[in-house]
C-alpha cells in the first residue's frame, strides 16, 4: 500500500463509434501501471467516460496518448450529441486515490494541461482547484454556449466576455476548429452517480423529490438531481450526481428519498450506482446499515448494500480500490 495512485476520469466526445472508443481505451491501456476501471459510452450523449487508475508518473503519458487517439477520430466541426461539450477530449480531471495529497494532484493537472497544449496545440482551460479565475472553477461556466457558441465568442474581437472566456493555454486565444478545447482539473473528489427509483410512473413526482434533495434549505447543495422516466426500468428515477459522498452517505440519501416518497404516496423500489465508486463511500453506507464485517471484504459490502439499499446490479469490479487489490 506504499505506492501512490491517482484516479483519472477523462471524458471524450464520442459514444457510438466502437473503433474510436477502442482506440482511445487501448492507447491508455498500453501505458505502464494503468488499470482501466470502467469504460462508459453513451450513444445519445455521443460521449464516453473513461475511468482509470495509475501511478502518477504515468498519468500525463496516458492523457497525452488518449488525446492523440481521440483527435484521430473526433472532428468538432461535425460532432453532435446531447451532452454539453467544448472539445474532442472534453475534460481531463484527476483526483487523489492512494498516498497522494491534493497539492501533488494539482501539480499533476498542471503538467497534463501543459503537455496536451505543447503536444497538440489544443487550447486548454484549467478548472476546479487549478482554475485561474473563480469563473473557470466550474465546467458549466466554461462550457456555456458549448463548442459552437464558445468558438464564435472567441472569434468576436469586441465581445464583452472575450477576456473572461479565453483559454488559459492557446496559440491565438481561440478554439481549434477540429479539436475544440480541453478542460483540465484537479479536485479532492469526483462525483458519484446515484439513482433512486420510486414506484410511481409520474416523472413529475420524482422531479419534485429531486428538487427537495438538491435544495439548500431542504437538502444538499453538493448534489445535482433530476427526476426522469427510464424506459428500461419500472417506476421513475430520482437521478443524482453526488459531489460530496463522503459527507452525504448514499444510504442516508436513500432513506431521505424514501421519506419524501412516502409523503407523496409512493415508495422506493430500487437504487442504482452508475459507474465506478470509491470503496469508502460504500463502506460508510454499509456501516450505517449495521455492517460489521471486514473493511476490505468487497463481496460482503456489496451484499449488505444489495440487501439493505435495494441496490441493483452492483458488482465489486465497480469499486475503484478493488483494482488495487
Amino acid at each position: 500500500m506504499s505506492k501512490k495512485y491517482v484516479l483519472a476520469v477523462p471524458n471524450f466526445s464520442e459514444g457510438a463509434n466502437k473503433e474510436a472508443i477502442d482506440a482511445a481505451v487501448n492507447a491508455v491501456k498500453a501505458v505502464e501501471s494503468v488499470k482501466i476501471v470502467a469504460v462508459e459510452p453513451e450513444a445519445n450523449f455521443n460521449r464516453t467516460v473513461l475511468t482509470f487508475i495509475c501511478e502518477p508518473q504515468f498519468c500525463k503519458e496516458a492523457m497525452v496518448k488518449l488525446a492523440g487517439a481521440v483527435y484521430q477520430y473526433v472532428n468538432m466541426e461535425v460532432q453532435k450529441g446531447d451532452h454539453p461539450r467544448i472539445g474532442a477530449l472534453d475534460t481531463a480531471p484527476v483526483f487523489p486515490l492512494q498516498n497522494m495529497d491534493i497539492e501533488e494532484v494539482k501539480a499533476l493537472a498542471e503538467e497534463i494541461g501543459v503537455a496536451l497544449h505543447e503536444t497538440y496545440k489544443v487550447p486548454v482551460y484549467f478548472s476546479g482547484l487549478n482554475a485561474r479565475t473563480d469563473y473557470k472553477k466550474s465546467n458549466t461556466n466554461i462550457r456555456k454556449g458549448q463548442y459552437e457558441g464558445l468558438k464564435a465568442l472567441l472569434e468576436t474581437p469586441d465581445h464583452p466576455d472575450l477576456e473572461m472566456r479565453k483559454p488559459d493555454l492557446s496559440v491565438d486565444g481561440k478554439l481549434s476548429p477540429t479539436m475544440g478545447g480541453c478542460t483540465v482539473s484537479a479536485d479532492y473528489e469526483g462525483l458519484t452517480a446515484y439513482n433512486v427509483f420510486v414506484e410511481t410512473e409520474d416523472a413529475s413526482v420524482a422531479n419534485d423529490i429531486a428538487k427537495v434533495v438538491k435544495n439548500a434549505e431542504t437538502g444538499w447543495t453538493s448534489i445535482k438531481g433530476i427526476g426522469f422516466k427510464d424506459e428500461g426500468h419500472v417506476g421513475t428515477a430520482v437521478s443524482m450526481n453526488v459531489f460530496d459522498a463522503a459527507s452525504t452517505p448514499l444510504a442516508m440519501l436513500k432513506e431521505f428519498i424514501s421519506k419524501e416518497a412516502d409523503k407523496r404516496g409512493t415508495k422506493v423500489i430500487a437504487t442504482q450506482i452508475v459507474g465506478p465508486v470509491k470503496h469508502q463511500y460504500l463502506l460508510d453506507s454499509a456501516k450505517a446499515l449495521g455492517y460489521t464485517g471486514a473493511d476490505n471484504d468487497f463481496d460482503a459490502i456489496a451484499a449488505c448494500l444489495a440487501d439493505n439499499m435495494m441496490l441493483e446490479g452492483f458488482k465489486k469490479e465497480s469499486i475503484i480500490e478493488y483494482h488495487l487489490a
